[in-house]
């Protein structure tokens, strides 16, 4: 599999009160979202992405309704290029002064699209983000971008892109390629391993919502993930046996759960509707034949794993032994 993750990092500095909640992410979502739509959309009067004769050419549906080609397997839409990473902080208020960060990984061949990305940030400088506030007058915060790193979760790198002192942007490196996924999970013990799940992991099962957490539903469901990523974004299918690595996960136990579930709601200011976004947080141990499976779970601490990982659910990383 040849699926390359960059992972990049936004410090801003609050400017008036910023109010984010529990699970801000799908905050951080919608507010780049709606500055791409600001910024970039070329054709306002279509109703849909899908229904836009500019569909194959506009950086903002490749981006945030990506459409499979009539020779793909699935339903209508990609999965969409990129995760976001909220605030680590949880539900507070940063005051006026106060620097807050929040990430953003764009998977394989949509990295080309970190321009668009750089811009729309810089447009939240004017349409705010949080929480809007009856002392700003029913407006989000305000911030400014200071700065923004390329950065690599597994060997801890970092690489200025922009800074407001210098205001010139850089390409992004720190390329995450799977022969570096491979030499980070050779690292790992191959009889257990420890994840903090810093994000409410949303994992469904036969139909029904996983409430207490194990192993195979969680690769099961990832596989799927990272299969139809490298299939839109990288070089194909994983080409990988899919039953025998479920089978050894089945056998996997889990020696301490400190999890919890969390209800959370996100809502949409522009359709209107509220989507659960809530699930498992929490640290959890697994024991067992680990081996053939750590590369699987380096891959889910990039890409994120469930339901709503496009809004930053489903983001782990591991413990230290």
């Amino acid at each position: 599999m040849t699926l390359t993750t960059h992972h990049l990092t936004f410090t801003a500095t609050a400017l008036t009160p910023v109010a984010l909640g529990e699970q801000s992410g799908s905050a951080v979502r919608g507010a780049l979202a709606g500055a791409l739509w600001e910024r970039f959309c070329a054709n306002r009067e279509a109703p849909t992405c899908d229904r836009c004769p500019l569909l194959e050419v506009c950086p903002v549906a490749a981006l945030l309704a990506p459409m499979r080609s009539e020779d793909e397997k699935g339903g209508d839409q990609r999965p969409r290029p990129y995760v976001v990473r909220p605030p680590r902080e949880g539900a507070r208020t940063y005051q006026p002064g106060e620097t807050l960060q929040f990430g953003l990984a764009l998977f394989g061949t949509a990295a080309s699209l970190f321009p668009y990305v750089v811009m729309a940030a810089h447009e939240l400088e004017r349409g705010g983000l949080g929480i809007p506030l009856a002392q700003l007058g029913r407006r989000r915060g305000q911030l400014r971008l200071s700065s923004i790193e390329a950065v690599d979760p597994l060997s801890g790198l970092h690489q200025t892109l922009y800074s407001d002192a210098a205001g010139q942007v850089r390409q992004p490196g720190l390329a995450i390629k799977a022969e570096d996924v491979r030499a980070f999970a050779q690292s790992l013990s191959d009889k257990k391993v420890s994840l903090i799940l810093h994000t409410p992991m949303r994992l469904i099962e036969q139909g029904h919502l996983l409430k207490q957490i194990a192993l195979r539903p969680l690769l099961q469901r990832l596989m799927r993930r990272l299969d139809d990523l490298s299939l839109a974004y990288g070089d194909g299918a994983l080409g990988i046996d899919f039953r025998a690595l479920l089978d050894l996960a089945e056998q996997v136990e889990v020696i301490d759960d400190r999890t919890r579930w969390v209800d959370l709601v996100s809502a949409s200011s522009r359709t209107q509707r509220r989507t659960p976004i809530g699930g498992l947080i929490g640290q959890v141990t697994f024991a067992g034949e680990l081996g053939p499976l750590r590369e699987l779970l380096v891959w889910g601490s990039l890409v994120h794993v469930g339901k709503n990982a496009v809004k930053g659910d489903g983001w782990y990383s591991f413990a230290t032994p």
